[in-house]
């Protein structure tokens, strides 16, 4: 799992906790990720780290999750950072997913599938011309980051996840960017990079702070039926009435009135009233406007 960037479109929830640790639903991405990946069979998880390492360190103990984190002093970009694992794996195929995308699951042969494979990308499908890559007969990339490399028979959105089989691994730089210093050069010397649909729910909230919270309602809307959820322990005063809204594990809300459309992180406090707002643990409160007051 790709876990050491900074997530600055995220500030300044990732001032406090790195991307993956932030709350999604009942549960912080990262749990959300190491869940599917123990239902698929995965056994051996690695996590790279950097910004706030000892953070990730401590709470993924307090969260008793089996990860094998490697901490980069330097960060070394996507594909340095799966680079840094292989002094601990066998010859691979290798699955890879970025620490901030909620998979509802993932295929369980998806490292068998890229094993005569350089790289496999798993991409919703969209129509030719659309999303961040093009793609060609047999699955192949035929467009990706504005170059192309054959006829494009539709197009699709790369999602955060990946697999490398043995000659993809040992190709790897040793720093830089899974796709601009790995990927492209692959296809510019007619090399194949293949892709799969993803057949499964998947959400992408790191994109902006509005589409952190919109996808976090999102998953609310498709899991209570827009009904609010409060985790464990968490403390709902009398005078606060809650509105399709996430609470947290051991929160707490004080005041009067509504809690509408907002995100409480677990363990932090904050007092009614609240609109669309992301609460978290050591008190900020992030107002984030809707679509229609923000233009």
């Amino acid at each position: 799992m790709l876990c050491a960037g900074f997530g600055t479109r995220l500030r300044p929830l990732t001032d406090e906790l790195p991307k993956p640790l932030l709350p999604f639903g009942d549960r912080s991405l990262l749990e959300h990720a190491v869940s599917a990946l123990r239902a698929a069979g995965f056994q051996r998880l690695f996590a790279n780290t950097h910004h706030l390492h000892g953070i990730f360190v401590s709470e993924i103990e307090r969260m008793q999750l089996e990860i094998e984190v490697v901490h980069e002093l330097r960060i070394r970009g996507t594909a340095g950072g799966i680079s840094g694992v292989r002094p601990r794996l066998g010859p691979g195929p290798l699955v890879v997913l970025n620490g901030d995308g909620v998979f509802a699951q993932i295929p369980s042969d998806f490292a068998e599938r890229a094993a005569n494979d350089q790289l496999l990308l798993a991409v919703l499908p969209r129509p030719a011309g659309e999303g961040t890559v093009g793609i060609g007969e047999a699955g192949r990339v035929v467009r990706l980051r504005g170059e192309r490399f054959g006829a494009e028979l539709s197009g699709g959105d790369y999602i955060g996840l990946c697999a490398l089989g043995e000659r993809g691994l040992r190709g790897l730089p040793d720093s830089g960017c899974l796709v601009q210093d790995f990927a492209l050069p692959l296809l510019r010397r007619g090399e194949l990079v293949r892709t799969e649909p993803f057949p499964f729910r998947v959400w992408l909230p790191g994109d902006d702070l509005s589409g952190y919270l919109n996808a976090n309602l999102a998953w609310l809307s498709e899991r209570h039926s827009g009904e609010s959820s409060v985790g464990a322990g968490a403390r709902i005063g009398a005078g606060v009435e809650l509105a399709g809204s996430i609470v947290g594990a051991g929160a707490e809300l004080t005041g009067s009135g509504r809690v509408e459309h907002s995100l409480v992180f677990p363990g932090a406090r904050a007092a009614a009233p609240l609109s669309r707002a992301l609460v978290t643990r050591a008190g900020r409160i992030v107002i984030v406007p809707a679509a229609s007051e923000a233009s």
